[in-house]
């Protein structure tokens, strides 16, 4: 098996692959079952988790609070104390039940501890589930900057069920179809066009939908895993985005913003980028942009914010030599890597989406 493949994490889908997870505990025989939690996926996920697994093992539970102001090195020292005082060993297997927070902070607490054990992933939002729990990117932030510190190790294997989704906000559920949406814009003009004319999602497509997402995500890992050339195609929307969203996160006087709702916002700037650099056709910007201020809403973005935001990005992981490279699209689905894009383009992308705001409402 080559290296490229033998990264990817097995996916399995719906109620019956809890039987996958059952295997690999009879199989692999782990000494002890630890599953990590935060607030609300122990309230709403772990009754329906526990009712399908067999094991005879004892099975701790871990808990954190919720949300990515809890995705930091505190949090992790208190599930690796945790993972201790219970006494966690190498044989130790760890389970992530619950959205990107427990799955980036779950597995690079795992892969971390007594220098790595195993852990399997079973995300419980639509954002974890298309995106996060799959591909091996862990890890957490640095005060108010996203993911800076981390590992890219595969889980055992991913168990998607969509009933989880049940419990979710509609503005949970739209914070996951931003990764959607993206993965279209990157890779699958028709899948694009698809997810773009959903008003609301039908939750009987939602399982083909999922599966269609994680199948695009993992083409792309298993051709570069490490991030040095495509994969870094996963992160159109996000170099602007995760700006906007760590300035929103740590701004008092702001609400905060979903992972979603920003890479939103990112999605519109970056297209208007490679409208202006590569040339994107502009009715195919103007589209992108309706669709998602349908679809999100506007934030506003003070002209006072914008130093702050783009010198966030200046901490971006994808940097090199100084450089902020973006990826831009030169059409949908013909994603160009490592663009250069100087500064005031930037700020002008900003003006572009603050003009929406008049011509939508």
């Amino acid at each position: 098996m080559n290296e490229a493949n033998y990264l990817v994490n097995p996916v399995f889908y719906g109620s019956e692959s809890y039987s996958n997870i059952n295997q690999y505990i009879e199989d692999k025989k782990p000494s002890s079952v630890f599953i990590l939690v935060d607030t609300n996926t122990q309230q709403n996920c772990l009754g329906l988790f526990l009712k399908n697994i067999t094991t005879e093992l004892q099975i701790e539970v871990i808990e954190i609070e919720p949300g990515e102001e809890n995705k930091h090195i505190e949090t992790c020292t208190g599930v690796w104390s945790a993972l201790s005082e219970l006494g966690a060993d190498r044989k130790s297997l760890m389970i992530n039940l619950g959205g990107g927070v427990v799955t980036d902070l779950g597995g690079f607490v795992a892969s971390t501890f007594k220098r790595g054990i195993p852990f399997i992933n079973v995300p419980t939002t639509l954002l974890s589930m298309v995106d996060a729990s799959v591909g091996g990117k862990t890890g957490v932030d640095l005060g108010n900057l996203k993911n800076q510190v981390g590992v890219i190790v595969q889980a055992e294997l991913v168990v998607v069920d969509s009933k989880y989704l049940q419990t979710l906000s509609s503005r949970e559920m739209r914070s996951g179809l931003a990764e959607i949406l993206k993965h279209g814009l990157i890779a699958d003009e028709s899948y694009w066009n698809r997810m773009s004319n959903l008003s609301s999602l039908d939750l009987s497509d939602l399982d083909t939908i999922i599966e269609h997402s994680v199948n695009i995500k993992s083409e792309i890992v298993s051709q570069d895993p490490y991030e040095r050339s495509i994969r870094k195609n996963l992160n159109f929307g996000h170099t602007l985005g995760h700006a906007v969203e760590s300035f929103y996160l740590t701004n008092s006087e702001k609400d905060k913003l979903l992972h979603g709702e920003a890479i939103a916002i990112g999605m519109i700037l970056e297209s208007y980028l490679s409208s202006e650099i590569l040339n994107f056709p502009q009715k195919k910007l103007r589209d992108i942009s309706k669709i998602i201020i349908d679809l999100f809403g506007f934030t506003d973005i003070s002209t006072e914010d914008l130093n702050q935001i783009i010198s966030l990005l200046k901490h971006d992981k994808k940097n090199s030599n100084g450089q902020v490279n973006f990826v831009l699209l030169k059409d949908i689905a013909v994603p160009e890597l490592d663009v250069i894009v100087p500064e005031e383009l930037i700020f002008k992308s900003f003006d572009f989406y603050n003009s929406l705001n008049t011509t939508n409402h």
